[in-house]
């Protein structure tokens, strides 16, 4: 099978440690667009953390971010569809997540017409929220205002927690009313609308091009990359994947640090 899209997550996946696209997955990806195939990032970043992949890259290619939530054209800077969670279940969300995990802080994302649109605040997080990444781009406001509009996406922190647990915690209570995952076992859950995965958010770009999910190789390395590794019909994950990635995936390549998605890519290209 010659891939017609190629959809890979970022971070653990595409980049290497040191948060760079190595020569070689570079080489690998740049000769399988220039053949004429499909590249499509799908991430639970924000659209406004894409252009230093695309810088890395060397290209802007379509972005699906939010994991799912967000389609973004890095190429234009445009922010084409987003799906989001209305106040009213922000509110419910919000208050599941305080009484099954307490201690817990909240923060939410949102997303305007563009990467950076200033007229959208686009990260707010309660006061009691701690970061689980360094070199945050937060503006920290009252609980109310973080719940006060719509959000493409929820997120749950818990410092000193284990994200697997906290998932484990709130699904009987979130399962039916947003999709939860996590891309990070630091303490981290996020809620996306229900049914919005990354597997839908990379099917909403390939429908439109008659590419069905047989014909997409995708790549990941976490839970949140799960529904997109059993949609494609080639699902690898990285070497060093969390299990539940492995376990989805048609096959294990190497680590990320290895070229692992190059050494796939290799197979067609170059």
């Amino acid at each position: 099978m010659l891939p017609a899209l190629i959809a890979t997550d970022v971070d653990g996946t595409l980049l290497d440690a040191d948060e760079l696209v190595t020569p070689r997955t570079k080489a690998a990806v740049r000769a399988a667009v220039d053949a004429g195939t499909t590249f499509v990032l799908a991430t639970g970043r924000p659209p406004r953390w894409i252009p230093p992949v695309v810088d890395a890259l060397g290209f802007a290619p379509m972005a699906v971010c939010a994991n799912g939530a967000v389609l973004y054209d890095s190429a234009t800077d445009r922010i084409l569809s987003a799906k989001t969670l209305s106040v009213d279940l922000l509110a419910e969300l919000a208050e599941v997540a305080t009484r099954v995990i307490p201690g817990a802080g909240l923060a939410v994302e949102r997303v305007g017409r563009s990467a950076h649109d200033a007229a959208t605040p686009q990260f707010l997080s309660s006061p009691d929220y701690e970061h689980a990444w360094l070199n945050p781009d937060n503006t920290v406001v009252s609980l109310e205002d973080v719940l006060n509009a719509p959000a493409v996406k929820l997120l749950i922190r818990k410092s000193g927690a284990s994200s697997a647990d906290m998932a484990a915690a709130l699904a009987p209570h979130i399962g039916l009313e947003g999709d939860l995952t996590y891309s990070t076992n630091n303490g981290l859950v996020e809620v996306v609308p229900l049914g919005v995965t990354k597997a839908s958010g990379v099917d909403e770009v390939a429908r439109p091009l008659g590419i069905a999910a047989g014909d997409v190789v995708a790549f990941g390395d976490m839970p949140n990359d799960v529904p997109m590794l059993l949609w494609a019909g080639l699902g690898v994950a990285m070497g060093n994947a969390h299990p539940d990635a492995k376990a989805a995936a048609d096959e294990v390549t190497t680590p990320n640090t290895d070229d692992g998605l190059a050494r796939v890519l290799e197979r067609w290209w170059l």
